[in-house]
């Protein structure tokens, strides 16, 4: 028989980054296996309250706050904020998962399982402070990273991460984590629903120029200042250009004095998968990471990937044989593989048909939606004890 499940997520499309799409996949799977699900999000975007998704989900958007330009959005608890909650405390909720350990969002699913006597799951994404590139603000940020989730503790929540560096993570909080819910891709999928875009003829570059891609928020934690440093390094290469996908702050850094740099802006993920069938490297030298959807999607194409050792990154290339673990995001290093790697095309194919056979093997999102299933009724026999 079918569960009822709440996913309370701060952040959700049309944002974008991981746990957005992690959430969305989580609960279109978990509707595929006929359960009800509710994704909680806030209403960054002022969307309607309420509607039915086309993954199968139900989702309500409360009111917010949308604090530090819509990455911190804040609960906004007037009227309409607690008509919704009363409305979904009305259903018979039989989980309640929490993505991500950080937002005052994180807190009201809490409080919301506590109201449902429900015993909740929450899944930590990161795997490093967050962090905004200032010596003034970042120290704060720790100190109430640290703050909040003393205060999550303070639930008796059961702890995952989406990887096992977000499990290391974890203790440095003194929490020991439950295990791993690892991020996934349905690759198959991905590479199906590419859209018709052909970005070499868009961008008038030829076959034989090496395309290095990166998609995700142009924000300091990502490293988008170390690749604009590549793509310096590199600016007498012509036949290797940097396409960039995505938006953020950093955006007039990339778009500044650059030549061989092309930003393309918010891409739907039909053309997400698009440019990544017309890339040959993928660079995410981040400084934080969860368990990197975009990872995920370079490897559904077979594109190899340069990527600093954090969140699932070593899960997802165990070895060289599936791309390169950086040590640390050093530009020189990043570009000499990436002239390597365009110079020796039989290496870069072999990696990534590799690393292709391993994410269609190995991370499915109906494996991830069942260990999520195990995982919450395993905090209810918990919580009994």
């Amino acid at each position: 028989m079918g569960k009822t499940i709440c996913i309370f997520s701060a952040l959700y499309y049309p944002n974008i980054g991981g746990a957005e799409v992690y959430t969305d996949h989580l609960a279109e799977a978990l509707a595929l296996r006929s359960h009800r699900v509710f994704i909680v999000t806030s209403n960054v975007f002022d969307l309607p309250e309420r509607e039915r998704l086309a993954n199968g989900a139900d989702i309500v958007r409360l009111p917010c706050f949308n604090l530090v330009g819509g990455r911190y959005p804040f609960p906004r608890k007037n009227k309409s904020y607690r008509r919704l909650i009363d409305d979904l405390a009305a259903e018979s909720v039989d989980y309640v998962v929490v993505n991500t350990r950080f937002y005052g969002h994180t807190l009201e699913g809490l409080r919301f399982a506590r109201r449902k006597g429900v015993s909740p799951v929450v899944i930590d994404h990161g795997s490093a402070h967050l962090t905004f590139g200032s010596p003034v603000l970042d120290p704060i940020v720790e100190w109430y990273e640290h703050g909040i989730t003393a205060v999550v503790k303070r639930f008796s929540p059961a702890f995952y991460g989406v990887s096992q560096k977000s499990c290391a993570w974890l203790r440095h909080f003194a929490i020991q984590p439950q295990g791993v819910l690892n991020n996934s891709i349905d690759a198959a999928s991905f590479r199906e629903n590419a859209s018709t875009r052909d970005f070499r003829e868009e961008l008038g570059l030829s076959g034989a120029d090496t395309i290095v891609s990166f998609t995700g928020r142009f924000v300091p934690e990502k490293g988008i200042r170390v690749l604009s440093e590549v793509a310096t390094l590199l600016e007498d290469r012509m036949d290797i250009w940097f396409l960039f996908a995505g938006d953020g702050p950093l955006r007039k850094e990339l778009e500044d004095n650059h030549p061989n740099i092309k930003v393309l802006g918010r891409l739907a993920p039909p053309d997400v998968s698009a440019l990544l069938r017309a890339s040959d490297l993928f660079c995410l030298p981040s400084r934080s990471e969860g368990f990197s959807t975009s990872l995920l999607e370079c490897a559904a194409w077979g594109v190899v990937p340069l990527a600093t050792d954090v969140g699932g990154a070593r899960e997802l290339m165990p070895s060289n044989d599936y791309g390169v673990i950086l040590t640390e995001p050093d530009a020189r290093v990043i570009a000499d593989w990436v002239e390597h790697f365009a110079e020796h095309g039989e290496d870069r194919s072999r990696c990534g048909c590799a690393l292709r056979q391993r994410v269609e093997a190995e991370f499915s999102w109906d494996s991830t939606a069942q260990r999520v299933l195990r995982a919450c009724k395993q905090a209810q026999v918990d919580a009994l004890d």
